[in-house]
């Protein structure tokens, strides 16, 4: 068992545990002691403890691709082997091209940042994928403008950011200012937890370092935009979990050249919750909002209070939505999995 006590111990609140998780442990798990992963890597797992930091022993049949930054899991008696994971609050998660199963982001996360920046960067389709897959998460999604110092009118920004979806936190700040803690500490307290994603490049890293005040010889690793066509560099590799001065925790993630949407319905529906109320209007149950006669969706348009290319948007991400959910088919007790896709 590897424990790094001292000063890095906290107590089980600060690292997130509630009510929530205390209520699933049994009467006979009492003398097990809760861990937070808060790293994930190929073969190996670390964790945080109220006594410190460990690294976690999987037994067979566990994976280390079951786990998920951000879990809670229960240790064995004197060691650092896992009995069990315990159920997530939340969950992010993603399918990319070409995989069957979906890979683990962060889990029990409470606030998503999602990072993008005041340049090229920014782009309503992808800060859309974004807020789908943290509706569908259960998180609540905070769109964060970095580079809010090299432009002129960053409010611009700030307004079509809010415009993507209803009731949507927006925020705009220098990600290495030390007042950008003070914007984001709404989302920061005790015991909270955020993750950051976003593409590679926008501010994710120096962002990280300036929440957690990271000494230079600890800081995660920066680089920034090309300034031909405004792509990133990747800096962060892997998953981890960090605590944020004066509170919170934070996941950084790595940079996402792209964001397959794949299961979540119920998440777009929320992006894009002025077409799902609009269309129980439309004369007929399956309309598709492109030429029926009686279309609510339409006649939004027509008279100016619906932007066309909202529905374009949506109608590209709902076919691709469900293009890459896949369909469970066969008799009962024989049933198997395919995609959609031909």
């Amino acid at each position: 068992m590897s424990i790094s006590s001292g000063p890095h111990a906290v107590s089980l609140a600060d690292l997130g545990w509630s009510a929530f998780f205390a209520d699933q442990v049994g009467e006979g798990e009492t003398g097990l002691l809760p861990a937070r992963i808060a790293t994930v890597h190929r073969s190996r797992i670390g964790a945080e403890t109220a006594l410190g930091q460990m690294r976690l022993i999987l037994p067979s049949p566990m994976k280390t691709t079951d786990f998920a930054v951000g879990d809670w899991v229960l240790l064995g008696v004197g060691d650092a082997t896992v009995v069990r994971r315990l159920d997530r609050r939340t969950l992010l998660l993603r399918r990319t091209e070409g995989a069957r199963a979906q890979q683990l982001i962060a889990a029990n996360v409470d606030t998503l940042f999602i990072v993008t920046s005041c340049n090229d960067d920014f782009n309503p389709a992808r800060l859309e994928r974004y807020l789908a897959l943290s509706n569908e998460a259960g998180t609540r999604p905070v769109i964060v403008l970095t580079k809010a110092d090299k432009v002129m009118d960053a409010a611009s920004y700030q307004i079509e950011a809010a415009a993507l979806q209803r009731d949507l936190a927006v925020v705009s700040l220098n990600a290495k200012s030390v007042e950008a803690t003070a914007i984001l500490s709404p989302w920061c307290g005790a015991g909270q937890t955020v993750a950051l994603v976003g593409s590679s490049g926008v501010g994710k890293s120096t962002l990280l370092n300036t929440l957690t005040r990271k000494s230079d010889a600890d800081a995660q690793a920066t680089g920034g935009i090309r300034e031909g066509d405004a792509k990133g560099r990747h800096t962060t590799t892997a998953r981890s979990l960090h605590p944020i001065a004066g509170g919170g925790l934070v996941i950084d993630t790595p940079g996402m050249r792209t964001l397959h949407v794949s299961d979540v319905a119920d998440g777009l529906d929320i992006v894009f919750a002025e077409i799902t109320e609009l269309a129980p209007r439309c004369r007929f149950r399956d309309c598709t909002h492109a030429h029926e006669p009686g279309c609510a969706v339409q006649f939004a348009i027509a008279d100016g209070t619906l932007d066309p290319a909202r529905l374009d948007r949506w109608r590209k991400l709902s076919d691709e939505n469900r293009d890459n959910t896949p369909v469970v088919t066969g008799a009962r007790g024989n049933k198997s999995t395919r995609s959609r896709r031909r």
